[in-house]
């Protein structure tokens, strides 16, 4: 069997980990414009503005990796990071001035996301594939726990100074992780136009599926603080506490399944359970049904997104890979800057309810949609395991 635990891929998930806890405690961020007086509107268009900056800047990011390796796209990342996290201790109202904040932290967040996670699939053995990437994924996942809970620990006792200075040293200690990181030697292939991995035909039904998953995520990333804030019903920390604890207990101890079993057999139950747990979500009136929501987006998320990741690098050329994953994550901007305005307006114009059950119908039709097309693409082109 394939070894997965190597020295590069240690190293990457380390500074994944480090990256990922400066990004987590801005589960908190919605509270920061709260005390300025933000509506759930103007909460959502800067979220959604973070993402734009993102979006924008991944077809570079997706070339650089595929023309000039990882590594300077990683240093350049976890540079940025640092610069941008410390402009937050400047910002002191709705100004202008947070605007520019956040536009550069989503270039900074789009250049780290996307270069650790090629980086990541980059050191995986095919044969274990959605393995791999399910366990490289947990550095990403223990933050959504750790920063839920440290940044209700840092408000509890200090400000949101606090908070920004823990999530400053966090991005440095991303910095010194990843300076040893090397590339491996890249193939003779000359990368396609980045355009051209977009409109791949094997790879549409996967963009549209990440979409919808990325855009329904936004309810609980972007809107269960302020959920919390303002009903007073259960906690941030408690629900991604049970968010990651439950997908990184089935990513360490089922993580082979959908290798063993098929990736459909497992992605389409993974996704009816993220979907009844916005459900719950909408009808929770006490702290333990927002942790039982928790528990059941969790196990969706455990599985459904390392099955689109891998099925994602299967399809695409190796050459083409950091263009592939750029489209892959930049998705999760895309669907955040969609999502935060509409699941926004649905709150300001509804409730929070609607809100949840909005993004329940939402996943739901889009799975429906993936498994028809996908299910047409398959008849009309097979997908090798092994792509060119």
């Amino acid at each position: 069997m394939p070894r997965l635990l190597t020295r590069r891929f240690t190293l990457a998930w380390l500074a994944n980990l480090s990256q990922e806890m400066a990004w987590a405690l801005f589960i908190h961020f919605p509270g920061f414009l709260l005390g300025f007086g933000a509506s759930e509107i103007e909460i959502g268009l800067l979220v959604g503005l973070t993402a734009l900056a993102s979006v924008v800047v991944r077809p570079w990011v997706g070339r650089a990796m595929d023309t000039y390796g990882r590594r300077p796209v990683i240093i350049a990342g976890n540079l940025g990071n640092v610069a941008v996290l410390a402009l937050y201790l400047t910002v002191t109202g709705l100004g202008p001035w947070i605007y520019v904040v956040r536009i550069l932290h989503g270039i900074a967040a789009a250049l780290l996301f996307t270069s650790l996670f090629t980086y990541g699939a980059d050191q995986v053995p095919s044969a274990r594939r959605t393995e791999g990437l399910a366990l490289f994924g947990i550095s990403a996942l223990l933050p959504i726990a750790l920063g839920g809970l440290l940044g209700d620990a840092i408000l509890e006792a200090g400000t949101f100074t606090d908070l920004f200075l823990t999530a400053l040293g966090f991005a440095g200690l991303a910095l010194l992780l990843s300076l040893p990181l090397r590339d491996a030697p890249r193939g003779t292939s000359v990368p396609m136009r980045f355009w051209a991995s977009v409109t791949a035909r094997n790879l549409r039904p996967l963009w549209w599926l990440t979409f919808v998953f990325a855009m329904a995520l936004t309810a609980y990333f972007t809107f269960l603080k302020t959920f919390v804030v303002e009903t007073g019903i259960g906690s941030v920390g408690a629900f991604f506490a049970a968010y990651s604890s439950i997908a990184i207990t089935l990513r360490l101890f089922a993580g082979s399944l959908p290798d063993r079993v098929g990736q459909t057999k497992v992605l389409y139950p993974a996704l009816a359970s993220m979907t009844i747990g916005f459900v719950v979500l909408a009808l929770a009136g006490n702290g333990t049904m927002v942790v039982a929501a928790g528990l059941l987006s969790g196990a969706g998320h455990a599985y459904a997104f390392p099955i689109m990741f891998a099925m994602v690098v299967t399809r695409s050329r190796k050459a083409d890979r950091g263009s592939a994953i750029a489209i892959f994550t930049g998705l999760f901007d895309l669907g955040t800057l969609i999502g935060g305005p509409v699941l926004g307006a649905a709150i300001h114009y509804g409730s929070y309810p609607t809100m949840f059950f909005t993004a329940a119908a939402w996943t739901l039709l889009g799975t429906v949609v993936f498994a028809r097309w996908e299910g047409r693409s398959v008849r009309v082109q097979p997908f090798s395991s092994t792509p060119p």
